[in-house]
Parts: structure tokens; sequence; C-alpha cells
């Protein structure tokens, strides 16, 4: 369907157009959605897309970035370059965004992923650090916890993708960790896993348009670290990490219900230190742990074990994913 953008209220108030086409409003708490102008459906707004994009990682060279079309199987492509091995990504379907990076990054950088070339500058976050876990609701974008000179962090920011600028303190996570993993819906901001001296199973939560402290949502079914995650607009997928060694387990929990995680399948290699994203069918796992160039995929809404998807252009681990059009 196209989208007619009409105008921007909240819903109840009216401005409705006279000539068709769905309006973009926003509910009382937040949420964005579109209403069809003929009827009362709603449909939450999203911010994936087709184009998935790796940026980073910890092999040499750590700054590049690459892509795949998520819908068609296939090796990835060059995209540009990061200017640093980059760490926590997000996006708000146009736009993406990675902050921190190896060595202790400040810098967040940004591609508009419908155009292919190198990253641009955008501000800086709140405190250096890597290994962070990324997330967002199409219009905020969270970074929180990672490992830090000394130690670990259970720090989280924000930014505002379309508009450039240094990351604001958003609150805290439950435990300080390195390693953890975000995925989200257009309302709640969800991360998982981590490590700090000993590995977590802990999944907590944040309403992302509401600053403030996470809360508990409930446990993975493996305590590990450096996992990927990725998600549609219902249910989110927690792939891969180290238990002390490297995992190939996905689980799965419905982004809006607090509870354990399920299991879902298997990964086609057992990894760490990956990469994920979605474009609301298709979730993908890409790179990891020694020299792994691997990319699997799996229908988020089936749970079964991934399939053979292609490979990155650099084989590395620790980088991010992002996905738009």
């Amino acid at each position: 369907m196209t989208r007619k953008i009409n105008n921007s209220y909240e819903l109840g108030q009216s401005n409705a157009p006279t000539d068709g086409g769905d309006m973009l409003k926003t509910r009382g708490d937040g949420t964005l959605v579109w209403e069809g102008v003929a009827d009362t459906t709603y449909e939450p707004a999203t911010w994936y897309g087709g184009r998935g994009v790796f940026g980073g990682g910890e092999e040499s060279p750590g700054n590049t970035i690459d892509y795949i079309t998520i819908s068609t199987t296939g090796n990835a492509l060059d995209f540009g370059d990061l200017s640093e091995a980059f760490s926590g990504g997000c996006s708000n379907g146009s736009r993406g965004v990675w902050g921190g990076g190896d060595g202790y990054q400040l810098t967040i950088k940004y591609v508009t992923i419908s155009t292919i070339g190198d990253a641009i500058s955008f501000g800086n976050l709140t405190q250096a650090r890597f290994y962070i876990a990324g997330c967002s609701d199409g219009s905020r974008g969270i970074f929180g916890g990672g490992k830090i000179s000394g130690g670990t962090t259970n720090t989280i920011d924000y930014v505002t993708i379309s508009t450039t600028g240094n990351a604001t303190d958003f609150g805290n996570r439950t435990v300080s960790w390195e390693g953890g993993t975000g995925i989200s819906n257009s309302v709640r901001g969800i991360m998982g896993g981590g490590a700090n001296g000993s590995f977590y199973n802990d999944i907590d939560y944040i309403t992302i348009q509401t600053t403030g402290n996470a809360t508990d949502f409930g446990d993975l079914s493996v305590a590990r670290s450096k996992l990927a995650g990725c998600s549609d607009a219902t249910r989110g997928l927690f792939g891969g990490g180290s238990d002390g060694g490297t995992g190939n387990v996905i689980d799965y929990i419905t982004v809006a219900t607090t509870s354990n995680a399920t299991d879902f399948g298997d990964l086609t290699v057992g990894h760490n230190g990956l990469s994920s994203c979605s474009d609301g069918t298709t979730g993908v796992f890409a790179g990891g742990s020694g020299t792994n160039n691997t990319i699997s995929y799996v229908t988020i809404q089936t749970t079964a074990n991934a399939t053979d998807f292609g490979n990155l252009t650099v084989a590395r681990q620790g980088s991010e994913a992002v996905s738009g059009d």
C-alpha cells in the first residue's frame, strides 16, 4: 500500500484528509501508527526495511560496511567504510547509526541506508565504550551497556536518529555488562545477555520514549555474551553468543509480554560476536568469532533452525547490523 502522510496529529484530533490516503498519527503512549482514513484500523509504523547493512568489526579491516538484500539470499556487497571498528547499531528505516567501538570510542557515525558510501559523523556517546546493545523505535535510537576502560557499564544513552548531535543520558540497565544485544518494537526496547566476570541470562526492557531505568523482563534460555538480536513487530530473537564456548542457540520472546525466552532453533554455525537485523519477516545473523563470514537466516514467526544465506565480504566479529530502505 502506498502511504500518504497528510498530517501527524494525535489520535482523536480531526484534520483528516478528504482525498484518500493514510494518516501518520501518534497515540497517547507515543506509538506511531498509520490510520486508514476509510476505516478505524491501525497499523504500527515500522522502521526496518529490505536492505541489511553490517558495519565495523574487530578483524582487519575492521571499518568495513557491507550490505545484503534481506529477501534474496546471496553474498554481501561492499557499501563503504566506517572510520573505526564500531559497536552498537540502530535505524529509523532510512538512516543507520552506529555508536562506540573497539578502543573505547565515543564517536557516533551514520549512513543513509539507500545510498552506498562511507559513514558520516553524527556526534558522541555520553561514555566511551564498545560491545554495546543498540535498538530503536523508529525515531529514537538507544545504546545500552558496554565495555569501558577498566570494566563494564550499565549506562543507557539515546539519540534522535533524524537529528545529528551528541547522545543524552536515558537511565541504567538492571545489570552492568558488555556484549549484550538489543531488540525492539515501536514502543519497547529490550536488552538481553552480556558478561561481567560471568555470563548473564538477564533480559530487561525500557519504554523507548520515556527516559528511566530498565525493568526486568525475564531470562534467556542460556546465559551468554556477544549474542545478536533482531525482531519483527511482535517477536524478538536472540541468536548465538558465548557461554564459555561458541553457541548456536536461538531464543525468542514476545516483545509486548514479559516472560522467559523460549527455544526457537539453532544457527547453522555456533559463534559469538555476530550481528543481526531483519526486514520485518526474515531475520539474518552474520559473522562471528574466529574468521567467520557466514550469513544465515530464519523466518521470525516460524520456529526452526537457520538456513545458509551467503557470506560477508570480510570475516569478522563484533560488527553491528541495521536495516532500512
